[in-house]
């Protein structure tokens, strides 16, 4: 009789599947402390055609005009901004809108902490996607600020 040795590819296959359960946990789990400091975005769908406000870019209705139209799509303008540029992202984020012509009727506007500048896009939202914050309801600040 043969003695066989524990080296089969079931054993392989069973080391390989561990190893690519640990990674698969390592980049599904958040990161921690880094994942609780960054201030998460809104919620969007997949967007089908994206503008830069940047140095040269054609003027927003312009590029709107460019582009298909569909009843069901909606227009997202997104500003980022630094610490303390709350305000003049928002004015900036109001002039694109005002440069959206008729399309910024049922336009999204949102303004949010990060980087990036300042993007509008054109994608299949759904009318009940939820916004990143209720603006008709005031915001406890303290309870926000004492949270770690």
């Amino acid at each position: 009789m043969k003695a066989r040795a524990g080296t089969g590819w079931q054993t392989l296959f069973a080391d390989l599947s561990i190893i690519l359960f640990m990674v698969t946990a390592a980049a599904v789990a958040p990161a921690g402390e880094a994942a609780s400091t960054i201030a998460a975005s809104s919620e969007r769908s997949a967007p089908l055609a994206v503008y830069r406000a940047e140095p040269g870019a054609p003027p927003l209705g312009d590029w709107l005009a460019g582009q298909s139209t569909d009843t069901r799509q909606q227009l997202s303008i997104v500003a980022h901004y630094a610490p303390g540029g709350q305000e003049a992202a928002l004015a900036a984020a109001q002039a694109l809108l005002h440069q959206a012509g008729g399309a910024s009727a049922q336009a999204r506007l949102v303004v949010e902490p990060g980087a990036g500048g300042i993007t509008a896009a054109l994608a299949f939202d759904p009318p009940d996607m939820p916004l990143a914050q209720d603006l008709q309801q005031p915001t406890n600040l303290a309870s926000l600020e004492s949270e770690p």
